[in-house]
């Protein structure tokens, strides 16, 4: 298998060669701060994952001076590293580049945050005041963390002995106090919301684990992983793996336990039982990783494209608004029934490619979205667990091999290859659906 991956890579990196640069990206394409009024026949608002990478295909669909895109950042990150970055396997530096070289050449680039959405009359306000009218809208807008909905946490990440890997501020202080770990509880927590990226909790958590064996600290350690959830993980052929993995390394697990308040000065983290109400538990840290509660962008939830819980509201196959079919979505934002990760808008962005094309021609979309998404469970410093699934939570996998074994082959994919692809393929809308590992893989075997 190594060497048709291999193969595979080199094939389809090669095929991404363009003369075009950064620099000459960003030279090329127009910005604009307020202006009296603007309109697009696309606009995409957020320059996350999903929206450089819908812009980039709207622009080859229907000319780079038709489409726009919000976004208030100056620069991009590639978040799935920063699990690597919390575990200092790689630089936090190395996970982002300036909004101005991802951006596709020509597209208006409005360098605001968005205010507003109206949807019943095709108009979008920006917090500049600049109202932008549309006649097609892709909402990539990416989800909103909440490290305030956890009594004392927000004060607490001024400490030492606390990081998180979901912010650009908070994800170098993960590995600072696992190098600084000395003895005592080393406590990792997911939240009882939806995330992103639904691995990461534990990923650190088997990082650090390996971390303390390599420095010869383990024996002085004990690691804890305190999750909301009833499961170890969604889809129960990787949760046997990750059991295996938890009783080998002598990690402790408690199910249905829901991090609701950090006493920073004395070290603790205090936890409530979700299967028993009102009753709670204490836990002494010397390291301690916050999955903060997540939740919609506040911009959809106080909008009409909203659904009941404030998620973007799409049908799941073609990725088109419910009640409004002039306007898509992508990614974290949306209320699809998958897990929310890069490896999902990869897949997502070929459907809506597709749903879109048949919009502007009058015609019924013609190709669902299975619900395809990926997590790259990483066990250790050199292997992986590669997870796909689809929305039923059933294996739907690239290679004909168990991807419920650890591999170092899935570790080179996540740490060395996905990133390359992400930056000079998919950003660029030139690749993406049925899967991002599949496309490696098939592209191989041509």
């Amino acid at each position: 298998t190594i060497p048709v991956v291999a193969k595979a890579t080199i094939k389809f990196m090669t095929s991404l060669q363009c003369p075009s640069t950064g620099i000459l990206i960003s030279q090329l394409h127009t910005s604009s701060c307020a202006s009296a009024k603007q309109h697009y026949k696309m606009l995409v608002l957020g320059g996350g994952s999903g929206g450089i990478t819908m812009s980039a295909r709207m622009k080859r669909m229907m000319g780079a001076e038709n489409v726009a895109i919000v976004e208030p950042s100056e620069m991009h990150y590639y978040q799935p590293i920063w699990t690597l970055v919390g575990a200092g396997a790689k630089s936090v530096a190395s996970s982002g580049r300036p909004t101005a070289s991802v951006m596709p050449s020509g597209v208006k680039w409005v360098k605001s945050k968005v205010q507003e959405i109206n949807p019943d009359t095709n108009t979008v306000r920006t917090d500049d005041g600049t109202e932008i009218s549309y006649e097609y809208l892709i909402v990539g807008l990416g989800l909103q963390l909440h490290y305030e909905k956890i009594k004392g946490l927000p004060e607490g990440l001024e400490h030492p002995k606390i990081g998180s890997n979901y912010s650009v501020q908070t994800v170098e202080k993960t590995w600072k106090a696992l190098q600084n770990f000395k003895e005592g509880n080393a406590v990792f927590t997911f939240p009882n919301t939806p995330v992103k990226c639904p691995g990461a909790p534990q990923k650190i958590m088997y990082l650090s684990d390996a971390f303390l064996r390599k420095t010869g600290k383990r024996n002085k350690a004990k690691v804890i992983y305190n999750t909301s959830l009833p499961v170890l993980f969604g889809v129960k052929k990787y949760a046997d793996s990750l059991w295996d993995i938890v009783k080998r390394r002598d990690l402790q697990v408690n199910l249905r336990q829901n991090l609701i308040e950090v006493r920073a000065d004395k070290q603790e983290a205090v936890f409530e039982n979700l299967d028993k109400p009102g009753e709670t538990k204490v836990f002494e840290y010397e390291m301690l990783h916050v999955a903060p509660p997540m939740g919609p962008h506040l911009v959809i939830k106080g909008s009409p494209l909203a659904d009941e819980a404030g998620w973007l509201d799409l049908n799941k196959d073609t990725l088109q608004h419910n009640k409004y079919p002039n306007v898509f979505g992508i990614g974290d934002c949306t209320n699809l029934p998958t897990a929310k990760t890069a490896a999902a808008v990869a897949a997502q962005s070929a459907i809506l490619n597709r749903t879109i094309s048949k919009v502007l021609k009058n015609e019924k979309p013609d190709k669902k979205y299975d619900g395809y998404t990926s997590c790259p469970l990483v066990t250790s410093y050199n292997t992986v667990i590669l997870a796909e699934f689809d929305y039923n939570g059933q294996p739907l996998e690239t290679f004909p091999i168990n991807q419920a074994k650890e591999r170092r082959l899935m570790y080179h994919m996540k740490a060395d290859v996905m990133p390359h692809l992400y930056w000079h393929g998919l950003l660029r809308g030139l690749w993406g659906g049925p899967g991002p590992y599949r496309k490696v893989f098939h592209l191989g075997m041509k």
